[in-house]
């Protein structure tokens, strides 16, 4: 029960992750840059908060955990710049069908034997992810911005996997975040020309940073260990829907037909890839 809690959890907060990235880039009060540093870094100092509370210290290692701290900054520098021109649900379809897609291949190159459901299964994901993506007069949708997303799954799925091998979710997750920022601050320096914020899109970066982004981290590092890839894999299937569901709600953002058929198209996909005959 208390893992299930957990899941739930953590699902709702990377679906809400979407919504007040959304909700801020389309103020045009903030710039891509200065949401995915607010984040970053109010993450950092919110968790470095919380484990200097749990053991009085701020041990921090130099020497590991660069490569999944990089793959955590990738993954939400992208997904900020790329919700600059793509809605919220749209961007959560593309982002997590990418996600489970790549945890899919480096679970099976990794622990599972390709069976013909999985190839099928996979090849059918890839269908419905390209004909959301094909260009259409009436539904047009940014490639370039399609194509951040694309990365941001690929960098979210490899941070995923990496999770596997947590054994202290506070500190790898901090660690994370404190690293993520390093590489946030190069960025900057080397490619940001100017900064843009408010008051309004301010507390919507750092509520993303320190509730929905730093905590619901904590809690999937600490849920990763105790199930398979490809499990993690399908239980983020889930997060598309909820922000979707919340999209409408809150961003009132079309259901447009496509995104429909496409998100069938993805999910049963996924689903053939995990499916296994009951033996009797």
């Amino acid at each position: 029960m208390q893992i299930f809690i957990l899941i739930s959890i953590s699902l709702l907060f990377l679906s809400a992750n979407s919504i007040l990235c959304k909700m801020a880039i389309s103020t045009q009060n903030i710039d891509a840059y200065s949401f995915t540093f607010l984040r970053i870094f109010s993450g950092a100092i919110f968790l470095l908060l919380i484990y200097f509370y749990k053991n009085k210290n701020l041990k921090l290692n130099l020497k590991t955990n660069w490569l999944s701290s990089f793959m955590l900054f990738l993954y939400a520098i992208c997904f900020s710049y790329s919700f600059m021109n793509l809605y919220a649900g749209i961007g959560t379809l593309i982002l997590f069908a990418v996600v489970q897609l790549s945890m899919i291949l480096i679970a099976l190159f990794y622990k599972e034997k390709l069976s013909l459901n999985k190839i099928i299964g996979v090849l059918i994901a890839f269908a419905g992810l390209g004909y959301l993506l094909y260009p259409k007069e009436e539904f047009v949708i940014s490639l370039f911005h399609a194509s951040l997303m694309i990365i941001a799954g690929i960098a979210w799925g490899v941070y995923s996997v990496l999770g596997k091998k947590s054994t202290n979710a506070t500190f790898n997750t901090t660690d994370n975040f404190f690293k993520a920022s390093i590489f946030t601050l190069i960025f900057g320096v080397l490619f940001v020309d100017f900064l843009k914020v408010d008051v309004y899109t301010f507390l919507l970066a750092i509520t993303s940073g320190m509730i929905t982004s730093a905590l619901g981290y904590l809690i999937w590092y600490e849920i990763l260990p105790k199930i398979e890839i490809f499990t993690a894999s399908i239980l983020q299937l889930f997060v598309p829907i909820i922000a979707i569901f919340l999209s409408l709600i809150i961003l009132d953002e079309k259901l447009s037909f496509e995104l429909i058929v496409s998100t069938f198209i993805i999910l049963f996909g996924i689903f053939l890839a995990f499916y296994k005959k009951r033996k009797i």
